[in-house]
């Protein structure tokens, strides 16, 4: 309908170019000699759903195909000493494989999957973080608050493509203050408490950048520099909420030693505000690029939306209740951080598959976001160069949609994936004491691309 507005707009302001002394202007203007036949109704059609409910399709698996498929390779040495798996129909909800299913075990970045769900279900996907600034109690003086952002950006860049930017919010604060220079700049990072790092952690987690310090305030999630190295570690400040705070009272020509942590006083009054892109888009680079810090950010969002404090301990407890809340078995997850950095994590596969499926069954919308996230084999995210070697994991390429996890000896990947005959599965496969973490990742690949080749009947 909008399209048919644009065409009659254009065509109208044709004609208006047209009318001018002349025969052209008979033509347009001539009565009509006989009455037009009028064109026969078009009836309205029905919008296409954007995202539907799974609900089969293709050719049902049986389990007994799926086994004798699959097991030999579950059993691979290659895959670890423990080996854990669930795959579900999500048309049928039939558990087609199950080997240590229920028991918990290291999740790696597959906890990442909870946490998404989380914070789409507790948030919803348009929900946007704001980060302010506010006129501080003493003339002069400004306070930035920090809002949980972990894309917050200093300046336009390609890390976080739509973030929200502090030279845009200093310009705010400029014209707010009219000809009042401030000269004291306070960085307000209450939002969040407790420990900065979780229990279960590496002491070389931050050192190597794979995590920052988890902050209420942070440019570029804790990153010195906004980019994002495909393998190894990301250099982060050591303080990222002062190095936010330092690099915007630079903008707003403040020296830097006039730069405090402090409070905001409650009725401050407002001199700006940018917010993050939408939650859906948070939650999609979290997933895709695995960012840990990210993940940690929003676990702490999931629980402030249920009016607790942003702590690590917090975090945990609401995402595992949120997952209750779904009426999934919570039972089986045990979290001490919203990432899956700490070694003390456990999850099951039975979670993570019912989780997935739950998802695809369209009972809660919101949730279904987070399979635009999901990185796909051989072409986005930390799935780009997976279902490569050997050549015949590669028919799992585009097809597979799954989150992975690496942790060392560890290697996960939980996700969906649809079978040569049409048919919708999600799995997780999840193994540890494996030897080598190439040799390990592949045999787990196999497992994946087997179960899309198989006709399993």
């Amino acid at each position: 309908m909008a399209l048919s507005v644009v065409i009659v707009l254009v065509v109208a302001a044709g004609v208006v170019g047209l009318v001018r002394p002349g025969p052209v202007d008979g033509w347009l203007s001539a009565e009509p000699t006989t009455s037009p036949t009028p064109a026969p109704a078009t009836p309205e059609a029905s919008p296409t759903p954007v995202l539907v409910a799974a609900t089969g399709g293709g050719t049902a698996l049986t389990s007994d195909g799926v086994t004798r498929a699959i097991d030999p390779l579950v059993k691979s040495a290659a895959l670890g000493t423990k080996v854990h798996v669930a795959v579900l129909d999500v048309g049928s909800d039939e558990v087609l494989y199950a080997r240590n299913a229920d028991t918990m075990t290291t999740p790696a970045s597959t906890t990442k999957l909870l946490t998404a769900a989380a914070i789409l279900d507790a948030r919803g996907p348009s929900y946007r973080l704001s980060t302010r600034v506010v006129a501080g109690s003493a003339p002069g003086e400004v306070v930035l608050i920090g809002g949980g952002d972990p894309t917050l950006a200093t300046a336009k860049n390609t890390l976080f493509p739509g973030a929200a930017r502090l030279d845009l919010l200093a310009a705010q604060v400029k014209k707010a203050l009219g000809t009042t220079k401030p000269t004291r700049l306070l960085y307000d990072t209450s939002l969040f408490s407790g420990p900065e790092t979780a229990r279960g952690w590496d002491s070389s987690d931050i050192s190597f950048g794979q995590v920052s310090r988890i902050q209420a305030l942070m440019v570029n999630a804790g990153r010195v520099k906004p980019i994002h190295n495909e393998f190894g570690g990301d250099p982060r400040s050591s303080n990222p909420a002062d190095a936010a705070a330092k690099a915007f009272a630079k903008m707003l020509g403040v020296p830097a030693a006039a730069v405090k942590k402090g409070k905001a006083p409650a009725a401050g009054q407002q001199l700006g505000i940018v917010q993050s892109p939408p939650m859906v888009q948070l939650t999609d680079w979290m997933l895709e690029q695995s960012d840990n810090t990210a993940a940690e950010v929003l676990g702490r969002q999931v629980a402030i939306a249920g009016g607790k404090a942003g702590t690590f301990d917090n975090a945990t407890d609401a995402i595992i209740g949120r997952m209750r809340d779904l009426g999934l078995p919570a039972d089986e997850a045990n979290l001490y951080d919203a990432s899956g950095l700490s070694r003390n994590n456990g999850i099951s596969p039975t979670l993570l598959t019912q989780l997935l499926a739950f998802a695809a069954s369209g009972q809660k919308p919101a949730l279904s976001s987070m399979f635009g996230g999901l990185p796909v084999a051989g072409w986005s995210g930390t799935m780009t160069k997976r279902f490569v070697k050997p050549a015949p994991n590669q028919v799992g390429q585009g097809v597979v949609r799954a989150k992975t996890g690496t942790l060392s000896g560890v290697n996960t990947m939980a996700g969906v994936l649809t079978t040569a005959d049409g048919r919708l599965l999600v799995f997780a496969i999840m193994a540890s004491g494996s030897a080598n973490a190439v040799t390990g990742r592949a045999a787990l690949d196999r497992v994946a691309a087997r179960m899309v080749s198989c006709g399993c009947l």
